[in-house]
């Protein structure tokens, strides 16, 4: 989110001696007579309330989200009042807005949130925990952005309840945030989690304490056993910059929330993170739960600090649109892969499957010919759990950035290792210097600029975005990855392929899979994708096949199992019928065009002493 000058906000409140009206904070209270049905009741006090007719309103879009989510929708009992609790008129004016009538110089406005979901974007209440998204759960005062807020949290003694939230403590279970955009990034879990946390040298010889909140069925060694898991990739993150960032209270807090029934997610805030993750428990589960930890820890820098100019400020009435993408979740991508095998918990053959699938989704997705990474990025406010119900195009016109930049995040690291004897690490320490650690958000252009002044080469560095990031030409990935011993060949040579890789599940209107126990045959319920058998015999969405190569087909398995031992070249008989009736197309078998990433000894081949020593250098620990 956008800087938050702390001392600035303190200033806030001695603005009386320069003849300026003190601004009193916006108070929240928020109490749960009914979570048992997932229902929190909250009452917003607008004291020295503007003057004349004044609106309030529900967020629509959130930090670490590009799209937009409709958070009104589960807000209503919406009602006002002054300050002797007189009700005020209070107008709708449009699906999360309302507009305040006349009034006096405190205003009240109280209404019931419903949550039932548990993620980083939305709001979940049940007796176990209030997990809450601050813009999923709290209106605000267009026009009132910079002034103080503080939140009451009742009812915790009730519920066994504790707080974990970046918002800064101020006793008697009260909370304050300087302005509404610190507020916004400020995810609150209230729980009877479990605490882990540690200390880490920080900027300008402070010490600085990371937090880990753990809401789940686990004991205390556990958590404190996975601690020294997460301290090994916060300290490998540390490595690459050379330093934490300047946390505003001194601390960072991971809010974890662990549970088979909650959705699987990890967003990242200014001096926090929430990772939600669908399992029973942590034990016996901690190797494969760090990833997340790894990708949104690093975002501690890159995203909240390193900041790109199109999300500055972050307005959270519409969806933000961000060119860059690619770099800001994209090259963290990358990194959150590469610091689990620098800390230990991948090995290098383990890794090679995670370069596999950035390798395969930029030389084979569609999306990634046809459109650059900018344009990738740009579709976010489409891509990024943007609420929509009818199919669209997405597997012939759009590849994440997420996947887009780490594959862009790979080459670039490569080359400046094989052509520069340069690392990326050390281009993003630069990128650090330069906009992250001043907060000076950037450009797709100063991102150009800061890797031409790295490796003094701005003919290298221009080259590099007009080809790659602007446009959309692919790097040599088999002859980079072949420096440090690392061979990419085709995953299933010589066999015969049609063009799926699974089956998609047709998605009705609430939501819920849509069965469809009538039909016979296999049902295509997305767009088959360009360029594959399938797409060129003209078979798509909306057709059932019913027979392939003379056998009956039911399901995917069974065209599979159909095309079994043929070869690229051949071509079988494939009976469909949609809307227009049934039809027999001729579908020419190819090679599936997947490839893989093995390490040289596994592919049987003996890498040389300077491959060994090129790819010791780019896995091995940066912790001294």
């Amino acid at each position: 989110m956008k800087k938050i000058w702390l001392p600035a906000a303190c200033l806030l409140f001695s603005a009386a001696s320069f003849g300026q009206t003190v601004q009193k904070a916006i108070y929240y209270r928020v109490s749960f007579p009914n979570a048992v049905h997932h229902e929190a009741e909250i009452e917003m006090t607008v004291p020295q309330a503007p003057g004349g007719k004044f609106r309030v309103r529900m967020s629509r879009s959130s930090p670490g989200r590009y799209a937009t989510h409709e958070f009104g929708k589960n807000v209503y009992s919406v009602r006002a009042a002054n300050a002797d609790g007189s009700p005020l008129e209070l107008k709708q004016v449009e699906g999360d807005v309302y507009e305040v009538q006349e009034h006096g110089s405190v205003v009240k406005i109280s209404y019931t949130l419903f949550g039932n979901w548990t993620d980083g974007t939305y709001a979940s209440i049940d007796p176990s925990h209030a997990h809450l998204n601050m813009p999923a759960a709290f209106m605000w005062v267009p026009g009132q952005e910079t002034r103080p807020l503080r939140f009451e949290f009742q009812d915790l003694d009730k519920y066994g309840w504790k707080v974990a939230t970046q918002l800064h403590p101020e006793g008697d279970n009260v909370y304050s945030a300087p302005n509404l955009q610190y507020m916004m990034d400020s995810p609150t879990e209230l729980s009877a989690y479990k605490e882990s946390s540690w200390t880490v040298p920080g900027p300008n010889g402070k010490v600085q304490t990371i937090r880990l909140t753990t809401h789940s069925d686990d004991d205390q060694p556990t958590i404190d056993n996975f601690a020294k898991k997460v301290q090994k990739v916060v300290l490998e993150a540390k490595a690459v910059y050379g330093e934490l960032p300047l946390y505003d209270y001194g601390t960072y807090t991971f809010l974890q929330d662990v549970y088979p029934t909650v959705s699987g997610d990890g967003m990242e805030h200014r001096n926090s993170t929430v990772i939600v993750q669908p399992a029973p428990q942590v034990a016996g589960r901690e190797d494969a739960l760090l990833g997340t930890f790894s990708h949104e820890y690093f975002h501690s820098w890159n995203v909240e600090r390193i900041r790109p100019k199109t999300l500055e400020p972050f307005n959270f009435e519409h969806a933000n649109m961000s060119n860059e993408l690619w770099f800001a979740e994209g090259f963290t991508q990358y990194y959150g892969g590469l610091l689990l095998e620098r800390a230990g918990f991948d090995t290098p053959e383990e890794y090679t499957r995670t370069l596999t699938g950035l390798v395969n989704a930029v030389l084979n997705s569609p999306g990634a010919k046809r459109y650059s990474p900018a344009q990738a990025s740009r579709y976010a406010v489409f891509a990024d759990a943007g609420v929509s119900i009818d199919p669209n195009n997405t597997p012939n016109m759009f590849l994440s950035y997420y996947t887009y930049g780490g594959a862009t995040a790979l080459a670039l690291d490569l080359r400046l290792r094989s052509e520069f004897n340069l690392t990326l690490d050390g281009y993003m320490r630069q990128v650090w210097l330069t906009h992250g650690k001043p907060e000076k958000p950037y450009t797709i252009a100063d991102l150009q600029n800061v890797l031409a002044r790295y490796t003094g080469k701005p003919a290298f560095a221009a080259d590099f975005f007009k080809r790659y990031i602007n446009g959309v030409e692919k790097n040599d990935y088999a002859a980079l990855l072949a420096g440090a011993g690392l061979e990419l060949r085709k995953a299933q040579p010589g066999k015969g392929w049609i063009g799926f890789a699974t089956g998609a599940q047709a998605r009705g209107r609430s939501g819920q899979a849509r069965t469809n126990t009538d039909t016979e045959g296999f049902a295509i319920t997305s767009s088959t994708v360009m360029g594959t058998p399938v797409y060129k015999a003209g078979i798509d969405a909306g057709d059932i096949i019913t027979k392939a190569d003379g056998k009956d087909i039911k399901n995917l398995p069974d065209l599979n199992a159909a095309i079994e031992g043929k070869r690229p070249g051949e071509s079988i008989g494939v009976t469909y019928k949609n809307r227009t009736g049934s039809h027999t197309a001729t579908v020419t078998l190819e090679e599936n065009p997947a490839v893989e990433v093995v390490t040289y000894e596994k592919a049987g081949k003996t890498p040389n002493p300077t491959q060994l020593d090129f790819r010791k250098r780019w896995l091995e620990s940066k912790v001294k």
